[in-house]
């Protein structure tokens, strides 16, 4: 049998301003490959383009990564600010039903930063669209130079920029191997009220919640707000958890196949 198959969700983009397609960061198909052991299999964040049962069959488990675009507010009952833009609809209509469903059939999920969001969204919960508004609370956006423009170097973006605590004795603190850790940050959502199923187990050292767990889930279905994909090589961090969900995904596939 070959590598178990870890499906990638898409993000919407327009190349050249001409061009629609759906891209996925090489940092996210390099750590399922060389971490999780997995093969990635891209597929469109697009319900016109992705059917959800012939999908689950195919794959052994889900990456729901991050994305430009933030969760519609339609979709936790706020109204749309042209600030907030860009949304991505396609993503939201396809990525929501598919949390749960693979909550549902214990297909192993992983969301990470708009993925975590979704999942929050997708059992009910909201989401503030803008955290660095938020009175006492960090810019949790991409680091930028005084003009205004994005840091030009990639490894300043993706530096840890903050702590998170993490539940004692939970999944994730057993999993890294401690209670304490920090992280990159590079997001303007974020989860305003959890959703039902949802369990926090990591809480920035702003009050800004970063990791999660669906409650009875049967198989992994875990979620962080940072970028967990970055660094895989080296972090002692994320390293583990990739590992983890690939662990997850290598035993889905033996009974799947």
């Amino acid at each position: 049998m070959g590598r178990p198959v870890i499906g990638v969700i898409g993000n919407a983009r327009l190349l050249e301003n001409r061009f629609p397609a759906q891209i996925v960061g090489i940092n996210n198909l390099r750590a399922l490959a060389e971490v999780a052991g997995a093969l990635p299999l891209v597929f469109a964040g697009c319900p016109q383009v992705t059917d959800l049962g012939d999908l689950l069959d195919t794959v052994d488990g889900v990456l729901l990564t991050g994305g430009r675009a933030n969760v519609h507010p339609r979709r936790f009952g706020l109204p749309a600010d042209p600030a907030h833009e860009p949304y991505d609809e396609s993503r939201d209509a396809l990525a929501l039903p598919l949390v749960e469903a693979c909550v549902a059939r214990g297909v192993p999920l992983f969301g990470i930063c708009r993925g975590f969001q979704e999942m929050n969204v997708a059992f009910g919960g909201t989401l503030d669209p803008e955290i660095r508004d938020l009175p006492g609370r960090l810019n949790h956006r991409m680091p930028r130079l005084p003009n205004g423009e994005l840091h030009p170097d990639f490894e300043v973006l993706f530096a840890d920029r903050h702590d998170v605590t993490l539940t004692e004795g939970g999944v994730f603190a057993q999993l890294i191997g401690r209670d304490r850790i920090r992280v990159n940050s590079l997001h303007g959502q974020g989860i305003r009220e959890k959703g039902e199923r949802i369990v926090v187990e990591g809480i920035a050292e702003d009050g800004t919640i970063e990791a999660i767990r669906i409650d009875g889930a049967p198989g992994f279905a875990l979620g962080v707000q940072w970028h967990a994909e970055h660094g895989t090589a080296t972090s002692d961090v994320n390293r583990p958890l990739v590992a983890a969900f690939g662990q997850a995904v290598a035993e889905k596939a033996r009974t799947h196949r």
